[in-house]
């Protein structure tokens, strides 16, 4: 257990699961979300041949969660990097990271590049002004999204997913964006999500002057209807980062989940020509 700002004690333990043999390939979730994020892409990962890691960051899912009010995204990086040097891994990992996790991804790379070999961010968050204005103000205002997520029940989550992912609608033509297990999985994560967590999209420090020093073969993957963060962020991402491809799918934040078997391909090409590269 290791003191940090705040008198907060970091704790050393996470929640998280192992599949599969091979190059390892890391995967770091968003926020208010858990390892279930990857359940789609772990099995395509296994299959062809690599090791999976995920875990549910600091204050998600069945990892721990230190009482406070208000995380700051130097907690979350802490415990991700003691987690993942725990694994001993004898090879450079890829990382795979959505919305704030492509943040520890890309600050992961930018601090440890020896130990990374590619990243695949998938609506990466890298600035507060990706940020709609509302959303923005809304996470400004310290402790208040916290607050209202630790009094809305799961039901209302879940109907709040349901209108969301119903609206969206599904590129194939179905009812939802988002499969039922899927829509089931989020609303229990939310409520799993510690309050302190929605303070860390106040308190981010911004990447973009730090974009062009990451110069890992990099896959930038984004929704062209993304609501939480905007669309065009991610092109200028891109283009800062010296080896950076982007593809843009037809779906919202979650490209991976709503869009998953067009994701899955998409990724496995990109590890594939990393293999090639090798």
């Amino acid at each position: 257990m290791k003191s940090t700002t705040d008198e907060i004690v970091i704790p050393t333990t996470a929640n998280f699961i192992q599949q599969g043999s091979g190059a390892p390939v890391v995967l770091i979730h968003g926020i208010a979300a858990s390892l279930h994020d990857w359940d789609e892409l772990i099995p395509e990962l296994t299959k062809n041949g690599y090791a999976s890691y995920a875990l549910d960051l600091l204050g998600h899912g069945g990892s721990p969660k230190p009482p406070s009010r208000a995380y700051h995204i130097e907690w979350l990086l802490e415990h991700f990097v003691h987690w993942i040097t725990s694994l001993r891994l004898t090879e450079p990992a890829i990382l795979i990271g959505h919305s704030l996790g492509g943040y520890l991804a890309l600050e992961y790379a930018r601090r440890f590049s020896a130990w990374t070999r590619g990243l695949v961010l998938v609506s990466p968050f890298y600035s507060r002004l990706q940020l709609p204005p509302l959303l923005r103000r809304s996470y400004s205002s310290r402790n208040l999204r916290g607050v209202i997520a630790e009094h809305t029940p799961q039901w209302m989550f879940r109907v709040i997913i349901d209108i969301t992912s119903r609206a969206m609608g599904h590129s194939a033509g179905a009812l939802h964006s988002l499969p039922e297990h899927i829509r089931a999985q989020t609303a229990l994560d939310y409520t799993r999500t510690a309050p302190g967590v929605y303070n860390i999209p106040s308190v981010i420090t911004d990447l973009t002057n730090y974009l062009p020093s990451i110069s890992l073969p990099a896959l930038v993957v984004w929704g062209d209807h993304d609501q939480t963060l905007a669309p065009s962020s991610f092109p200028k991402l891109v283009n800062a980062m010296p080896r950076a491809q982007g593809i843009s799918l037809r779906a919202g934040h979650v490209p991976h989940q709503s869009n998953a078997d067009e994701f899955n391909a998409i990724v496995l090409n990109f590890l594939r020509r990393l293999d090639q590269a090798a």
